[in-house]
C-alpha cells in the first residue's frame, strides 16, 4: 500500500527554509516596514527561482513523491473549477458503491458531459474510506454505467486519472478485478462519443487503463504514468525496492518520456512548484486544453473516432528492427 500521508521530501526542504525566512520576515513588519517589504521581495525572487530551478530538474523517482503529497489536487478538487454545474451520481446498480472512483454529470463549456475518475484522500481517515484511490470491481463497474450513459446520450466522457493501482485484494480477486478491468478497455474502445483522458497525478497500471482508454490521453507535467510502481519494478526485477531510483529511471515514467514514446498526447504545464502550489491556476490551464481538445474531436463522425482511438493504441510499443 502506498503511504500519501506528508511524505518528506528532502529535494524541497530548501524551499521549506526560505519560505520560513519570509514567514519571519512578515512577523517583523513594524517601524522598519520599507526595509522588510525591500527583503521580502529579494527572498520572494529567490524563492520563485529556487523552485523553478529544483523543479526543471526532478528525477523521476522525485516526481513521484511529489504527486504522492496528500496537498495534491485530486478529481474532486478539480470538478468544481472545470465544469459550470455538475452532480455526483452513484452506485454500480449491482450493489456497491466504490468511493475510490467517482463520477457524475455536469455542463462544459455549454455542453453536458460526464466524467469519472480515481478520488484518493487528504488525510488518513478520508484514504482509508477512498481505499487510498485504489478501485475495487464495482468502482469499474460504476464508471462504466456512466460511461454507457454518456454514449447513449450522445455526451463526451472526461477521465481523470490518480491511483498507484487498482485494490489487489483477495476480494477484489473474488469480486472480478480483472473482468471488471477488461471490460471497460472493451467498452470504451467501441464509444462512438469523444473520450478525453488527462493524469493528474499517480497513473498506475491496470487501475489507471481501467478509465484510460482515449481518443486524447492529457498529462500533468508532474504527473506519472507507469505500468508498475518503481517499488514493485524493483523489488521484481532485483528482489530490491531500495533499487526503486533505477527502476523510476528505466520506466519510463515521466510526462516528457511518455509524450516521445507517444503513449501521451500533450503535457499540461503545472505552475511552479506543482498543482499542489496552485490548484486554481492547474484548474483553469486544464480547462483550457480541455475546450481545445474536445472542440478538435467534435468535427470528426463517431466512426472515425472509434478508428482513431483504436489506431492510437495499435501504434504504441511498435518499432522497426534493421
Amino acid at each position: 500500500m502506498v503511504n500519501r500521508k506528508g511524505l518528506s521530501l528532502d529535494f524541497l526542504k530548501p524551499v521549506v527554509e526560505l519560505e520560513y525566512q519570509i514567514q519571519q520576515l512578515n512577523k517583523m513588519a513594524g517601524s522598519n516596514k520599507l526595509w522588510v517589504y525591500q527583503q521580502l521581495n529579494i527572498f520572494e525572487s529567490q524563492l520563485f527561482d529556487l523552485k523553478k530551478e529544483i523543479f526543471q530538474s526532478l528525477t523521476p523517482l522525485q516526481r513521484l513523491h511529489l504527486v504522492r503529497q496528500a496537498d495534491r489536487p485530486t478529481t474532486l478538487d478539480y470538478i468544481p473549477s472545470i465544469l459550470d454545474n455538475w452532480i455526483e451520481l452513484h452506485g454500480d446498480r449491482g450493489g456497491t458503491d466504490d468511493l475510490a472512483l467517482v463520477g457524475g454529470i455536469g455542463r462544459f463549456n455549454e455542453c453536458t458531459i460526464v466524467f469519472v475518475g480515481h478520488q484518493r484522500g487528504k488525510d488518513t481517515k478520508d484514504n482509508v474510506i477512498r481505499n487510498f484511490g485504489m478501485a475495487s470491481p464495482g468502482g469499474y463497474r460504476k464508471a462504466l454505467r456512466l460511461m454507457q450513459h454518456a454514449n447513449r446520450f450522445n455526451f463526451p466522457i472526461f477521465t481523470f486519472i490518480d491511483t498507484p493501482g487498482a485494490w489487489a485484494g483477495i476480494e477484489a480477486e473474488k469480486l472480478g478485478q480483472g473482468e471488471a478491468i477488461a471490460v471497460n478497455l472493451r467498452e470504451m474502445f467501441s464509444f462512438h462519443v469523444p473520450i478525453i483522458c488527462t493524469i493528474l497525478g499517480e497513473g498506475g497500471s491496470g487501475g489507471a487503463l481501467g478509465i484510460g482508454i482515449g481518443d486524447t490521453v492529457l498529462m500533468l507535467e508532474y504527473a506519472v504514468y507507469t505500468v508498475a510502481t518503481p517499488e514493485a519494478c524493483a523489488a521484481i526485477l532485483w528482489k530490491d525496492s531500495k533499487q526503486s531510483l533505477e527502476a523510476a529511471e528505466a520506466l519510463k515514467i515521466t510526462s516528457s518520456d511518455l509524450k516521445v514514446l507517444g503513449i501521451i498526447d500533450s503535457v499540461i504545464q503545472e505552475p511552479t512548484g506543482g498543482s499542489q502550489a496552485n490548484p486554481k491556476q492547474a484548474a483553469m490551464t486544464l480547462k483550457k486544453q480541455l475546450i481545445i481538445e474536445l472542440s478538435k474531436l467534435q468535427k470528426f463522425t463517431g466512426q472515425q473516432r472509434k478508428e482513431r482511438r483504436y489506431q492510437k493504441f495499435r501504434r504504441m510499443g511498435t518499432f522497426y528492427e534493421e
